[in-house]
């Protein structure tokens, strides 16, 4: 590959009770750097990155109607992991050429208050099951 993992960036984790859950992280010292909303098929769902030193956590809560499939889940809890790399376009190339199933064939511009990361989402293969990779480039 003519990229280079540098770390991973972030870890996702689908709650069904946001607020208890960045009680929880602050209670580690983690600090809310990002609150935000999204929207999944018609409602929307709130999301907030936890921070401490050069971790970040991703909690997230899909919308009321999805809650229950959430709480009720036995695995697959953390929802996904996140690669920080240097050129997100190299990446995206290099894995379109190593054959990936990548699931948007475009990257994605999200904006975080200051913010913005260029994201791609793939399926690994992990030993519980699927599971999404995102590659990440964040910058300022």
């Amino acid at each position: 590959m003519n990229f280079k993992l540098n770390h991973i960036q972030h870890i996702g984790i689908p709650v069904t009770d946001l607020t208890g859950s960045e009680e929880f992280y602050n209670r580690l010292g983690f600090k809310n750097v990002m609150t935000a909303t999204f929207n999944f098929n018609g409602a929307n769902g709130n999301v907030t990155l936890m921070k401490y030193d050069e971790m970040i956590i991703d909690l997230y809560q899909m919308p009321a109607g999805e809650l229950q499939e959430i709480g009720n889940r036995k695995n697959g809890h953390i929802d996904h992991v996140a690669f920080d790399v240097y050129d997100i376009d190299t990446a995206f190339s290099e894995l379109k050429k190593l054959s990936f199933n990548i699931i948007k064939e475009a990257s994605m511009v999200y904006l975080f208050g200051k913010m913005a990361a260029n994201i791609l989402i793939l399926p690994g293969q992990m030993a519980s099951g699927w599971s999404l990779i995102r590659f990440c480039n964040f910058y300022e």
